[in-house]
């Protein structure tokens, strides 16, 4: 008999759950997605929203990569380990700040390792490949894309900016930033006219985690400045004609409030096509915290101006409302 009444008090709860209004979210939040991560690449692939950060840690424990899938940038999906350095036989430690591209139906993650400090040590930008967005990916060179300093740029902080058929490479730290064009096969570089392969395009009070977008023929060059341990990181852009510059520091657009995180930067813009909206997606330091590697992905709406300049960013608690792919 007491069997029989826990049934049905059971099966009357359950009916009484189904009748009542599914609560929906309304926004993402910030952060996104628990756990410590950095320097997130925003995309759009497959039609869905993507990002892959940087997994927030000591460099000896940063070996490995996550990425995390959305349908509308409101509840997301971990994807874990798509890359470690069991994969990439010459990356150590230190592997940070992915970016991917989508090529001949393929995945190109690159991605930078071992944070090697002089070219006598190896590691620097490497490549892995996959036929899905949430991998696994394979070493794809089974060698550094680039293993040495040029024009004084730590070879950190990659980014692959497509115009037309044409691939770039735009990365650096050290306060130096090179643009460099892609082979069709992403296996080396084809060389400038002149002869030169690595073209230099710092912008004023560059440091760090270059990020570049075009709308409405122009050219927008973003960057962070400031110490990325510290309250004073930050964004700040440039306007250009062509990809190669130059570029003049128009300001800062992201940054800290005091009130809400500190550290705002290394970031990325997502655009979803057809709209209107602009979406920056950047990491912050929770209030509080001490340590450099405690750090987290957000995600704020960005805005322009009718001359085209973009207006200061507001980082906010709520982050952003649903916006599902067409």
């Amino acid at each position: 008999m007491r069997k029989l009444y826990f049934s049905l008090l059971l099966l009357l709860f359950a009916e009484y759950i189904q009748s009542q209004p599914v609560k929906k979210i309304k926004s993402s939040g910030n952060p996104v997605f628990p756990g410590w991560y950095a320097d997130p690449e925003g995309i759009i692939l497959e039609n869905q929203y993507w990002i892959y950060p940087t997994y927030s840690a000591p460099f000896d424990r940063q070996v490995f990569l996550d990425a995390f899938s959305s349908p509308d940038l409101v509840q997301w999906t971990r994807h874990e380990r798509i890359l470690d350095t069991t994969r990439v036989s010459w990356a150590k430690r230190a592997m940070w700040a992915p970016s991917i591209i989508k090529k001949d139906n393929r995945y190109f993650l690159f991605f930078g390792a071992n944070d090697i400090q002089h070219d006598q040590e190896y590691g620097g930008i490497g490549i892995a490949v996959s036929d899905r967005p949430e991998g696994p990916f394979k070493d794809y060179l089974s060698r550094p894309l680039i293993d040495k300093f040029y024009n004084g740029a730590q070879p950190i902080d990659q980014f692959v900016f497509q115009d037309g058929d044409q691939y770039y490479l735009i990365y650096g730290g050290w306060q130096h930033c090179n643009i460099a064009r892609l082979d069709q096969n992403f296996t080396g570089f084809t060389p400038f006219e002149d002869g030169t392969t690595f073209r230099e395009i710092t912008p004023e009070r560059y440091v760090e985690g270059p990020f570049m977008f075009k709308r409405n023929g122009k050219y927008y060059f973003m960057w962070s400045e400031g110490g990325w341990t510290g309250p004073d990181y930050s964004v700040a852009y440039a306007m250009a004609d062509s990809p190669f510059g130059p570029f003049k520091r128009v300001g800062k657009i992201l940054e800290q409030n005091p009130a809400i995180a500190t550290g705002a930067g290394h970031h990325s813009v997502i655009h979803p096509p057809g709209s209107d909206r602009w979406y920056i997606v950047y990491h912050r330091r929770p209030l509080g915290e001490k340590d450099g590697n405690s750090r987290v992905v957000c995600i704020d709406e960005m805005f322009f101006d009718k001359n085209g300049l973009i207006k200061p960013v507001a980082i906010t608690h709520r982050g952003v409302s649903a916006h599902k792919l067409d």
